[in-house]
């Protein structure tokens, strides 16, 4: 049975928030796993206070803590796309559908995760998602992977109606948080509010995806 999962997201980080926890649970029972990161977040918001990074050295740091997370959950085959943080609306969508594509037909997942199209908030989460489908419903229709797509515009459940799957991730807790840790240039605040948080808490141990209509 093919159960190959492809993980697509813009973002070092972008997996440890809504997904990380689905990974674990995959590659802990001997699933094959494949992430596609587009870029190394050159432009993160968090440079710490007082700095720890200038502009020429944070996508260094984040290289390092995105294969720091990858390892946290059991991700083994990281493809890193060396796109420009902030750039994604810019590429040519085509093109870049091309590229997911070559990797589709290499590992032939059974699921793809990525971002909902119009639902993802942040301009290179869109692209990346519009991407996707882009690459997906170019393909035959019998041999489409599912496309499971993670939504959190504040409209999300008001427009798609509530997520067709919610994955309880708690028996993986730990190795998500350890995702979640490994991007600590970018994630404190989150690892804070969780462990203050008893709502934040029951929040990181529930995944939620729309399935997309293709």
């Amino acid at each position: 049975m093919n159960d190959h999962l492809l993980v697509i997201f813009p973002h070092p980080d972008d997996e440890a928030f809504g997904v990380s926890g689905t990974i674990a649970q995959h590659t802990k029972k001997g699933s094959p796993v494949t992430y596609i990161c587009l870029t190394l977040g050159q432009m993160g918001r968090n440079m710490g206070n007082p700095p720890f990074a200038t502009r020429e050295s944070l996508p260094l740091i984040r290289q390092k803590e995105l294969e720091n997370a990858c390892a946290a959950v059991g991700i083994k085959d990281l493809r890193q796309f060396g796109l420009r943080d902030k750039t994604i609306e810019f590429e040519d969508e085509q093109l870049l559908a091309d590229q997911f594509l070559t990797v589709i037909d290499e590992v032939k997942p059974a699921t793809i995760i990525t971002f909902y199209p119009g639902y993802s908030v942040h301009p290179d989460h869109e692209a990346t998602g519009r991407a996707v489908v882009r690459a997906v419903k170019g393909m035959a229709e019998s041999d489409r992977p599912e496309l499971l797509c993670v939504a959190f515009a504040r409209n999300s459940e008001e427009d798609l109606g509530a997520p067709h799957i919610v994955t309880d991730v708690s028996d993986v807790f730990e190795d998500k948080m350890n995702c979640i840790k490994a991007h600590r240039s970018q994630t404190q605040w989150l690892v804070n509010s969780v462990e203050k948080d008893p709502a934040m808490l029951e929040w990181v141990q529930k995944e939620r995806f729309w399935r997309y209509p293709l």
